[in-house]
């Protein structure tokens, strides 16, 4: 039997590997054009509140609020899929003695625009600012995503408390994790480097992780802790609870005002 043309065998082979190639280079502009919609799944409000319109000049930011009269506030940045009006009855009960806002991001809750790492920390430096003229004690809390939000603003902005919920390191080692073939470091735009900002934290500060964190691997929330100065930072495992059923379990609430 011939053996096969090698020069044609050569020219399949370049031809399969040019093909392999272009469909691995759309595929990375694919990741990069739609990323933002791979990361931010917004909600709509669905618990009826006050509502805090934040002056914003290219969008209509609105924050859920329950006033109260007093020192004490909380502000809170919710995950990446979460409609955070949800949390307005069990808050209000637990703090009875804080004003609570929690902001929708942009897209979110009625919120006009579309999310940005950039926009969304310009709306929690607005934020943040409204409610420190009125309360002079602001605690922030950031869940998931909203734990990145929480602790860049904490760097920039005088908080009395700093709470964060199944926290990360960073979104590309996230991103990385997810996409291992993929050069996420040269693609991604939203980085949310929780690490960067840790080391310049001096007030009290929690972080709050799921035994069972199916999302957020513990070895990322441990990265983060590392991060904080010594003495500034606590770590606390909810057992038998995973990412997203962790406000089920009594300790979450209970690990929250014993933080403030």
């Amino acid at each position: 039997m011939p053996l096969p043309n090698v020069s044609r065998m050569s020219r399949i082979l370049m031809i399969i590997a040019d093909i392999v190639i272009a469909l691995y280079l759309v595929l990375c502009m694919a990741l990069w054009i739609f990323q933002r919609a791979l990361i931010y799944y917004p909600q709509p409000r669905s618990v009826a509140s006050a509502l805090l319109t934040l002056p914003r000049s290219d969008a209509q930011v609105l924050v859920s609020v329950r006033e109260h009269e007093g020192p004490k506030a909380l502000i809170y940045f919710g995950g990446n899929a979460e409609d955070v009006s949800r949390n307005l009855p069990s808050f209000s009960a637990a703090f009875a003695d804080h004003a609570l806002y929690f902001l929708h991001y942009r897209g979110f809750g009625g919120s006009s625009g579309s999310p940005t790492e950039e926009a969304i920390q310009r709306d929690a430096l607005g934020l943040f600012d409204e409610v420190y003229a009125r309360h002079p004690q602001v605690t922030l809390v950031g869940r998931s995503l909203g734990s990145g939000v929480a602790v860049r603003l904490a760097s920039q902005r005088p908080a009395s408390h700093l709470v964060l919920i199944t926290p990360y390191n960073s979104l590309e080692e996230l991103a990385a994790r997810q996409f291992p073939i993929f050069p996420v470091r040269w693609l991604l735009q939203d980085r949310f480097e929780s690490w960067r900002y840790a080391r310049e934290i001096s007030v009290p500060t929690l972080l709050m992780a799921a035994e069972q964190d199916e999302v957020i691997p513990r070895s990322s929330t441990q990265r983060l802790f590392e991060h904080f100065a010594p003495g500034v930072a606590v770590l606390r495992v909810i057992p038998g609870v995973g990412h997203n059923s962790i406000s089920a379990s009594a300790d979450y609430l209970r690990l929250l005002r014993e933080a403030l």
